[in-house]
């Protein structure tokens, strides 16, 4: 197991000086999911980034001595880090360094599970080598010059970089077919009230799934990008009225854009669905700073003008005036909103139930079917697949109002019924 230092170096104008202890929390949390085992830290605030080593001389000297004392073989940064300052941090310190960028990445390389999150990451994984293949040859001879006096290291670079171009775009192409199988497969459930759920890791998204749709086989742990295939799953939130709710991958702060740009073809679930549910560990510290970077995300991939319901998870894990709190802060910030504890049952699931039939109802109006006498075969489609609010008889004919999907609709008029009002 690798013996990791993590190493956080905020900027002293920046916000995060003020959380480096809380970001350097989260990112104990993803070295221990990469399988590193975290023996120490190390921090300085800065006026701006050394371009050669992003520390100063002096915090990478001790940061050498820590290592050597701890018996560390890994140095983890919180920030992204050039190929060269990389670079150049080994050679100072002997100790291999990773960016919090390439920890994620590496990640998601070990929970892709599908044959799509293996290409999406393999695809942000290559874009990121990209640029710093030059820092994993510099233990070959690379001479200077012109044509004929090229070194090995040179010649085996330009190879790497053919061959890792070549992939990258075989894996764009594939991943454009998975984008139009999915654009179809969203098409055929496109009568259906939808909703994505988006939220920070480990917020609980798949848990408040597993509890909206009484599906135990939605897979739940209690660890950072537990799930990243997209899970779709049909939620009854009546006898007549039913809705899909899709399950994201989770976001975080200082995600990767290779991934994000990569992960595009899943998140554009998010901009098919007819709401968002934003779902917030509520018993976090700093869950104002996550809603803001899910926020930031959302933003750049397009959605920021969609609908959004945020549900407040985890409230089981708060005390009674903690929840009161929260619950009366949340009136004032949020107009559409519920606190739920996704595990046990809690009262605010079946609030939230009621939130989403109150929005399905809104995506399906009512109509009113004019049907003859006697055509039980139509009006027990009505019933079956639309939600009847009310039937009238007359001398001639039935009316009944009711909400129907376009494709129920549009199976109602094939069998006789005829739209009066709308």
């Amino acid at each position: 197991m690798e013996r990791a230092i993590l190493v956080g170096a905020p900027l002293k104008r920046s916000s995060a000086k003020l959380h480096v202890e809380e970001h350097l929390a989260e990112l104990a949390q993803l070295a221990d999911t990469a399988g590193a085992q975290v023996v120490g830290t190390l921090t300085q605030q800065l006026d701006r980034p050394n371009p050669s080593t992003y520390l100063g001389k002096g915090k990478l000297e001790e940061l050498a001595t820590l290592a050597s004392d701890l018996g560390a073989t890994l140095l983890i940064f919180d920030d992204e880090l050039s190929p060269s300052q990389a670079k150049n941090v080994e050679e100072a310190v002997g100790k291999r360094v990773m960016d919090r960028a390439e920890l994620i990445l590496d990640i998601f390389a070990t929970r892709a599970r599908s044959n799509e999150a293996r290409m999406q990451v393999e695809l942000a994984q290559l874009e990121y080598l990209l640029p710093r293949l030059t820092r994993m040859w510099t233990h070959l001879e690379k001479t200077r010059g012109g044509i004929g006096l090229r070194g090995p290291g040179e010649t085996q670079l330009e190879t790497d970089r053919r061959l890792i171009g070549h992939r990258i775009r075989v894996l764009k192409e594939r991943l454009a077919d998975v984008q139009r199988s999915r654009a179809i497969q969203r098409h055929s459930r496109r009568t259906l009230f939808g909703a994505a759920l988006v939220g920070y890791t480990n917020a609980g998204k798949s848990s408040l799934l597993r509890a909206l749709s009484h599906a135990p086989e939605v897979f739940v742990e209690d660890r950072l990008f537990a799930t990243l295939d997209p899970l779709t799953r049909e939620v009854a939130l009546s006898d007549q009225q039913k809705m899909v709710v899709t399950d994201t991958v989770g976001f975080i702060r200082k995600l990767p854009h290779h991934l994000v740009a990569s992960f595009r073809a899943t998140l554009e679930e998010v901009l098919e669905a007819d709401v968002l549910l934003h779902v917030i560990d509520a018993s976090h510290p700093f869950w104002e700073e996550q809603r803001e970077v899910v926020e930031e995300v959302l933003a750049d991939l397009g959605a920021r003008e969609k609908e959004v319901v945020y549900v407040f998870n985890k409230v089981d894990r708060l005390t009674p005036e903690e929840r009161e709190g929260l619950a009366a802060r949340c009136r004032n910030l949020f107009p559409s909103h519920v606190l739920v504890s996704a595990v046990g049952g809690d009262a605010g699931v079946l609030a939230l139930r009621d939130l989403l039939l109150e929005r399905a109802r809104r995506h399906t109006p009512l109509v009113e079917l004019r049907l003859e006498h006697g055509n039980g075969r139509l009006l027990a489609e009505l019933h079956q697949h639309g939600e009847v609010a009310g039937v009238r008889h007359a001398e001639d004919a039935t009316y009944v109002t009711a909400r129907l999907d376009p494709a129920a609709l549009a199976r109602a008029t094939r069998l006789g019924g005829v739209v009066v009002h709308a």
